[in-house]
């Protein structure tokens, strides 16, 4: 008989057949995708309160993720879980929201207490099980079938490919509603505006630009004089101003081209000279991901921010996209 020291070195052994037999188990979902999968995400995506996800134990667990990336993702839900709605919690939910009841079995005894009271607020439910002759599949308004050969537990009994391919049911449910929203990066962000996706999709150009201290320099400027002003400004740059309006714009790049062009006759030259005449610029409102892009097409690292009638208003650079 094996002794526990032998077994330590089968480790990745165990660990590749768990994956190979959860991995086995989502592909056998394929075949068990029907009408029903279609008419869960119509009456979800035809819900005009809330998604409300339940289930008991590991079921639960589940539950509360799927709910997590369906109110992420553009449909608004939460978990509840049943025991909880004997105690007063029945009052978060209305008629114009939909259930999601997930037990594996289908004979959870504390979810099937649950149902009559969906049923009896007219709540459509879609149930989630392995077992499409259940309870849960009989008074379910649909039924989604997720039902595996076997766990990925050597006992066959821990909860383990059944649960995964649970998630990946709800993670299937949320992404086709991603696709029937035409959910955007943008729609997203506005789900998660602590995170860096957010911070690039809703942050403005007004937000980050750097407003003090501008290099504003003459387009008659000699180049000796405005090499002081690229250098102290600490941006790379100067702007070429006339009247307030910008009429050009030169980085430290275009002054060392113009040094090794003219060398001795360098400082005879002016900013109009080695101008860009015309910059890159944006609006105050335009987005941080806006101007990265922006960025990149045109392989610089500063734009401009500008009001209506071409003023100079700020400066934002790659520096400031990451802050």
């Amino acid at each position: 008989m094996m002794v526990a020291n032998e077994r330590l070195t089968h480790v990745r052994e165990y660990a590749v057949q768990c994956i190979k037999d959860e991995a086995q188990a989502v592909m056998e979902l394929l075949p068990q995708l029907d009408d029903n999968f279609d008419k869960a995400v119509a009456l979800m995506y035809g819900c005009h309160g809330k998604v409300i996800v339940t289930g008991v134990g590991k079921s639960g667990h589940i539950g509360a993720k799927i709910a997590a990336t369906l109110s992420s993702t553009g449909t608004p839900s939460f978990f509840i879980n049943p025991l909880d709605v004997y105690h007063g919690d029945l009052g978060v939910m209305t008629k114009d929201d939909v259930v999601l009841a997930i037990s594996y079995s289908g004979q959870t005894d504390e979810l099937l207490r649950f149902i009559p009271m969906v049923l009896h607020m007219n709540i459509p439910i879609i149930g989630m099980s392995g077992n499409p002759g259940s309870l849960l599949a009989k008074y379910s308004t649909v039924h989604l079938h997720v039902q595996v050969e076997k766990e990925a537990c050597p006992l066959n009994l821990a909860p383990t490919s059944s649960t995964t391919a649970t998630l990946v049911m709800g993670d299937a449910l949320a992404v086709a509603l991603m696709r029937v929203r035409d959910f955007k990066p943008r729609d997203f962000a506005q789900f998660h505006p602590g995170g860096e996706l957010g911070k690039r999709l809703l942050t403005t150009a007004y937000d980050v630009m750097r407003t003090d201290d501008m290099p504003v320099v003459p387009p008659t400027m000699h180049l000796g004089e405005a090499i002081i002003h690229v250098s102290k400004c600490k941006l790379g740059l100067a702007v070429a101003v006339v009247d307030d309006k910008i009429v050009g714009l030169i980085t430290d790049g275009d002054i060392r081209r113009a040094m090794e062009k003219w060398q001795a006759e360098f400082f005879d030259r002016t900013v109009s000279d080695i101008m860009t005449r015309t910059p890159k610029v944006v609006s105050p409102q335009t987005k941080i991901s806006d101007i990265q892009n922006i960025m990149n097409k045109y392989k610089i690292h500063s734009v401009l921010v500008v009001d209506d009638n071409n003023r100079l208003l700020g400066v934002v650079d790659h520096y400031r996209c990451m802050l």
